[in-house]
């Protein structure tokens, strides 16, 4: 859903990239710095219980997450070593999100099901974009589903920072069970697209 904002996001970063690359910053020290903000950020802020500038920090860095890449269109240097990091280091910062919630109600001492919950979003989470480069990797396709990862990031990020202004935190528990159930439907999708091809191509 978020992924058709695309297109208006590279209109509103198209002048910041060029201001950056006159600068002489790379699209890569831009992906890099991205996720360094995100990991520290989630893997502080979450722990402690900073839920609310913690979700608005990570939130401010996921909606630049297409920076780098107008960035490197921009200076005619997009290729796949950018889109390999790219996809990469957005695996680490996803990973350091779900962690840093995990960690956080590890802390909590009471919310057993909460972290299962939570270890269930991040690894359910690793496998959607798996599905896809693995399918990529055999000549097919495998995108699209209910659950992609700007809606996903969004979903946790506005439950978190509703809890973190006073919401109680049943309100996070339920959008985890959401993420959780949208993240294996959306495997089985694409799972589904990934044999049909392979049914086609062996008629």
């Amino acid at each position: 859903m978020l992924n058709r904002l695309r297109g208006a996001m590279t209109r509103i970063f198209t002048p910041v990239a060029d201001r950056l690359l006159k600068a002489g910053v790379s699209p890569d020290a831009v992906t890099v710095t991205g996720t360094l903000v995100v990991v520290v950020t989630a893997l502080w802020a979450f722990p402690t219980g900073n839920l609310l500038p913690g979700a608005l920090i990570i939130a401010l860095f996921t909606l630049t997450d297409s920076l780098d890449g107008v960035m490197a269109r921009r200076a005619g240097r997009a290729g796949p070593w950018g889109a390999f990091l790219d996809s990469t280091l957005d695996r680490v910062a996803d990973g350091a999100i779900f962690a840093g919630l995990v960690l956080w109600y590890v802390g909590d001492g009471d919310s057993f099901p909460l972290v299962v919950l939570a270890l269930l979003c991040l690894v359910l989470g690793s496998i959607v974009p798996y599905a896809r480069a693995r399918a990529e990797g055999l000549g097919m396709v495998a995108s699209g589903g209910i659950a992609e990862r700007a809606d996903r990031l969004f979903a946790v990020l506005i439950a978190a920072a509703a809890v973190g202004v006073g919401a109680p935190d049943v309100v996070l528990g339920v959008i985890l069970v959401l993420l959780a159930l949208a993240s294996a439907v959306t495997v089985v999708q694409r799972m589904t697209m990934v044999h049909r091809q392979a049914v086609r191509a062996a008629e």
